[in-house]
């Protein structure tokens, strides 16, 4: 894999990085942990750089850097994000042999991709900290990632117009659906991910091993029509096609307004929908569980980005990165750049923050508590299947009188197509 990116990238490492570092501006030239790759290495403990995709924490990375080295006595040198095109920039780094000492992935397609490059981080003292199902790992299983942060989605509820105990069960959810006067009692919204991508997950995550069950549906050998957690959502499914308005004519702003404004009593939703909850005079107490196939009561939580260490750098600067990712992780400093100036959700057994939304706190309370459930639709799902084809089928279901057995029939088959295009 290596030699494919190298073949062609010594030249364009070249214009790749006087790129990146012209137009910084004096912002990366002026703080003393910003600089160019030519930068030279501290003389007390050694150097590392770092280069990550969010652009909305590199001012308080740059501070952070700072701060370490006050630490440790390590240079910290924070690359500069240029254009939107990290990945094809990170690769172009790497392949040139002038890559980053730490670096950030987004998915497992990516780190499948780079694998090459990538260190164990598996003996990291912070890595028995995290739960198992955040961690970055290859498919032969190494770890290599330590995630930034969480994401989680369920049923955000009203705790003044539903409690946990009446919807955690698929009867009491089906029969919760339309039983609540003016108030929708369950909302969906018509985005592809919000109508039937995210929702859908959690009837493969609760499988006793997901990832093998989706080689299972994909090959033929199981059909979802045979299986109660699939089952139970059409019945769900069912429930708001027959008693609530038509998703596919809900937006995701109306979905989110309508129940900040106590118009409908709970949605699928995650904890990214609390920015727009801030628009409104919400003074409602709310929190989210899980959708509840079987029986179910786990969010569904999965990692948007890991840090790594680049495999190629030499035995000391792969140290001095691991040090650094353990550090972030563990000491004071490092959870309050985490917690307070990134805005990030805890992610180690026993970190807190006192700066989290309500929806934040509830997963961060979940991840804590290990009830979660992972994110197996960006992890083993093909690529594309959501839009392509699960949200026709969703569609179609919800404006037609499609039977529950036809509407997980139609999505067997839009897995084993994709599955095998």
């Amino acid at each position: 894999m290596k030699k494919q990116f190298r073949i062609f990238a010594l030249t364009l490492a070249v214009v790749v990085l006087a790129a990146s570092f012209a137009g910084c501006g004096s912002s990366a030239s002026s703080a003393a942990s910003a600089s160019t790759p030519a930068a030279s290495s501290s003389a007390q403990g050694g150097k590392i750089t770092i280069f990550q995709q969010k652009s909305e924490i590199y001012d308080q990375l740059v501070a952070l850097a700072a701060d370490y080295e006050k630490e440790t006595g390590v240079q910290v040198e924070v690359w500069p994000i240029a254009g939107d095109d990290y990945y094809q920039n990170l690769k172009t780094y790497m392949s040139s042999e002038s890559g980053p000492t730490v670096f950030s992935l987004n998915s497992k397609s990516e780190i499948n991709e780079m694998s090459g490059y990538l260190a164990d981080l598996s003996g990291l003292p912070v890595m028995s900290k995290i739960q198992d199902t955040l961690k970055g790992s290859t498919n032969e299983g190494t770890v290599i990632g330590v995630p930034y942060t969480a994401e989680g989605f369920g049923i955000v509820y009203n705790e003044s117009l539903v409690k946990p105990a009446d919807i955690d069960t698929t009867d009491k959810l089906v029969s919760f659906i339309g039983k609540s006067g003016d108030v929708t009692s369950f909302q969906l919204s018509q985005e592809d991910y919000f109508l039937i991508g995210h929702i859908l997950n959690f009837p493969f995550a609760v499988q006793k091993d997901p990832v093998a069950f989706c080689q299972q549906v994909y090959k033929g050998e199981v059909k979802l029509a045979d299986v109660s957690a699939f089952q139970d959502l059409a019945k769900i499914f069912d429930a708001i096609r027959q008693k609530e308005q038509s998703p596919v004519e809900v937006s995701y702003d109306d979905n989110c307004g309508n129940f900040a404004t106590g118009k409908t009593a709970s949605i699928h939703q995650g904890n990214w929908c609390y920015s727009l909850f801030k628009d409104y005079n919400v003074t409602f107490d709310m929190g989210i569980t899980g959708v509840p196939v079987d029986g179910n009561t786990a969010v569904a939580v999965g990692v948007p980005s890991y840090w790594c260490v680049n495999g190629d750098a030499s035995a000391q600067e792969q140290q001095l990165g691991k040090d650094f990712i353990n550090w972030l992780y563990t000491s004071e400093t490092g959870t309050h750049y985490l917690m307070d100036e990134f805005g990030f959700l805890p992610v180690v057994n026993g970190m807190k923050s006192t700066t989290l939304d309500p929806i934040s706190q509830s997963i961060a309370d979940s991840i804590a508590s290990g009830n979660i459930l992972p994110w197996t639709f960006n992890e083993e799902w093909p690529a594309n299947i959501i839009s392509n084809y699960l949200a026709p089928v969703a569609q179609e279901f919800f404006t037609t009188n499609m039977t529950q057995q036809e509407f997980l029939d139609k999505l067997n088959e839009a897995f084993v197509t994709a599955a095998n295009e």
